[in-house]
């Protein structure tokens, strides 16, 4: 029943070096981050203090930092939220101390009317606590030129935020759904190792664990919903993206999560099968494994994603429910399997019901599409250029 010992060391050596591999690009994006929000601040400080002779400008750099550190794909935005609540905030605390002056309950007041007003046109949190803060600050000072410094500051920070996010370093909204659901599948193909090495072993206890991994997908999933919604605003606003490149790489990663789905339901229903009957299903989980491993490797490679969609539908139409005996759980488990198969064919571009069909047929007649491509940042500009020049009618050419 055991795997053999090499194989078994083999996988546990691919995986580990595959985290260390995931582990070193995380540190390398989370250092290039930090530079360019160390950057922004230095940046913003100095303009503050040289350009517009603030003594202590504080709130440049803070402002320039709380942009630069929010999630990849909202930093304009964060940036953008950041103003709009010191702008709230400065309004309201002006407005206390020209109606109520600087009495015991200004404070109170001033807290209270920015929190009720950023509440009222359902803001973001960010913009709630900024509104509240600068109000505190402007009543707690009782200085108007002070509220004035701050929102030059604000503006300084929140403006070369933009310029860092929007123009230097523009976000690439492609690639960050692309790293989303390389690490979603990488999760996936985790457990469904675990799973196998559960088969190998006749580990219940092991098999309980890989169903709670595949469990904890469920937040690399939430993730990558979260990056897609962003990516796709992102390709909105940006004047060098297309949105629908964007969103067609969306719609295949929607896939992912019946994906994660199909794989649970099948580690679950492998831990409840007894020894016979889940040992017959080792090496396809395995070979599922395999496919997602190496999907999640290559995920722009056309290539790489037509043989995955072609050893996902191999494996599916070699497992036979029906020869399974229909008294044990392998007509589940079979049914299971074909299942996740399918929808890997489905997350390489193939439309959910062709997939189903092709498995049932034995083949698979619609080939995987090209998956989108980004534009450059400046290639883009002249692609685009290009092909508008390209698309003019002959007689307006000799014009």
């Amino acid at each position: 029943m055991s795997a053999p010992w090499p194989r078994r060391a083999r996988a546990v050596l691919h995986r580990a070096a595959a985290r260390l591999s995931a582990a070193g690009r995380r540190g390398a994006l989370d250092g290039w981050l930090h530079l360019q929000a160390t950057a922004s601040a230095t940046a913003a400080w100095l303009v503050a203090r040289y350009g517009f002779d603030h003594p202590a400008p504080y709130f440049a750099p803070i402002a320039a930092m709380n942009a630069l550190t929010a999630n990849l794909g909202e930093r304009g935005l964060q940036a953008v939220r950041l103003l709009q609540g010191v702008v709230l905030g400065l309004v309201v605390g002006e407005l206390v101390l020209l109606t109520v002056g600087a009495g015991p309950g200004s404070m109170a007041l001033g807290i209270f009317v920015a929190l009720t007003a950023a509440h009222a046109v359902r803001s973001p949190q960010i913009v709630v606590v900024q509104a509240a803060v600068s109000a505190i600050l402007v009543v707690a000072v009782g200085d108007k030129a002070n509220g004035l410094d701050r929102l030059v500051d604000v503006l300084t920070g929140a403006g070369i935020a933009l310029v860092f996010t929007q123009v230097l370093f523009p976000p690439e909204p492609l690639a960050l759904l692309r790293r989303a659901e390389k690490e979603a599948l990488a999760s996936i193909a985790d457990g469904l190792s675990a799973t196998a090495e559960a088969i190998a072993r006749d580990d219940d206890e092991l098999a309980g664990k890989a169903v709670g991994e595949l469990r904890d997908v469920r937040d690399r999933l939430a993730e990558l919903r979260r990056v897609g919604r962003a990516s796709t605003n992102v390709s909105r606003r940006a004047l060098v993206w297309r949105a629908k490149v964007v969103v067609r790489e969306r719609e295949s990663s929607e896939h992912l999560d019946l994906l994660g789905a199909s794989c649970l339901t099948l580690a679950r229903l492998v831990s409840l099968a007894g020894s016979d009957t889940r040992g017959r299903f080792q090496q396809p989980v395995r070979e599922l494994t395999d496919v997602l491993t190496s999907l999640a490797q290559h995920l722009s490679d056309h290539a790489a994603r037509q043989r995955a969609a072609d050893r996902a539908l191999e494996l599916a139409t070699r497992i036979a429910p029906d020869a399974e005996p229909a008294d044990s759980d392998g007509p589940l488990l079979a049914h299971s399997l074909r299942m996740a198969a399918a929808d890997v064919i489905a997350f390489t571009g193939v439309r959910l019901g062709i997939a189903i069909e092709a498995i049932r047929a034995g083949t698979l007649e619609e080939r995987v599409p090209p998956p989108p491509s980004a534009p450059g940042r400046l290639l883009g500009w002249f692609g685009r250029l290009r092909g508008k020049r390209n698309r003019r009618p002959a007689g307006k050419e000799s014009s």
